[in-house]
């Protein structure tokens, strides 16, 4: 089976163009979906043996997004499978994973921004470097694997902004003037102590002097969360949110909200006016002289 999973994989690769982490997640998916066959052959895999595996995943406590997106990445597979003509039935089409209901994002608030940009010791390497990294990724709203995917290259320093890509669009980030100061700091101080290599082009670098990962990054920002006593749970993709929440509070409409953070379809925005028409229902449910007095 494990031959099976690698020539998936090579065609994702190879024919569809799919990203690094599309391939991880397939990978990670049809590796455990294989370690629940055991012996079992994939052609003699019933729809039976489909529910047991969604069975066995709610059990492991498996949120539905995650066992949704699972049966979605073995029923990918089957139809690869078959595709090459290794087996002739998909045990999964007939399979219906209930959607998982779309939870509005965690939003910080700005005395929370603030106090979260606040953490990092500038006077130290490292904190230099991670006030670089917070106040840019809360400038941009890029995405964590466009932030440290940044060049130097990508970085326009006389007009303060940044040039983000990934694997569907390219864009222009503008920087507020902290946010390019720390950034300036960063690469004249820090970055020249890091870079061990003359020829490395990665912006961000670890304490190492390689490029700094995903995962790097997640546990400097949940670090300083902690350190700042904020009690939600912060990931980069809470600042992205809340970049997105501050501009359509101050103004900014759905479709300048679209291009900065780089969606494709505009319809991607509509969370975070959900998001701010629940705050703004709740806040009047509560504050509203006729509601309160009604209870």
């Amino acid at each position: 089976m494990a031959d099976y999973l690698k020539e998936f994989v090579a065609f994702l690769t190879e024919q569809k163009k799919a990203s690094s982490n599309t391939l991880e997640s397939y990978s990670r998916d049809l590796s455990q979906f294989m370690h629940f066959l055991g012996n079992t052959d994939l052609s003699a895999v019933t729809e039976e043996s489909i529910q047991r595996y969604i069975a066995a995943l709610k059990r492991a406590g498996k949120s539905q997004s995650t066992i949704t997106r699972t049966i979605s990445s073995v029923r990918t597979f089957y139809k690869f499978m078959i595709l090459q003509g290794y087996i002739d039935r998909n045990p999964v089409m007939g399979i219906h994973v209930e959607k998982p209901k779309r939870q509005l994002p965690a939003i910080l608030t700005g005395k929370e921004v603030d106090l979260l940009l606040a953490q990092p010791d500038e006077s130290d390497p490292k904190g230099c470097r991670d006030k670089a990294m917070l106040e840019v990724l809360y400038a941009t709203g890029i995405r964590v694997g466009e932030l440290v995917d940044l060049q130097l290259d990508d970085v326009n320093l006389q007009l303060d902004i940044l040039h983000c890509r990934n694997e569907k669009n390219e864009r222009m980030a503008p920087l507020y003037p902290s946010a390019a100061k720390a950034l300036k700091d960063y690469i004249k101080w820090v970055r020249p102590i890091l870079a061990e290599k003359p020829d490395e082009s990665a912006l961000f670098l670890n304490m190492s002097g390689g490029r700094l990962t995903r995962q790097g990054f997640w546990k400097i920002i949940k670090g300083y969360a902690q350190k700042a006593k904020i009690k939600k749970d912060i990931t980069p993709h809470t600042v992205r949110h809340s970049f997105a929440t501050h501009l359509l509070e101050n103004g900014a409409s759905l479709k300048d909200i679209q291009e900065m953070m780089g969606y494709a379809d505009i319809s991607s925005t509509q969370v975070y006016a959900n998001a701010i028409q629940e705050k703004y229902s709740t806040a009047y449910k509560k504050y509203h002289p006729k509601v309160a007095h009604s209870r």
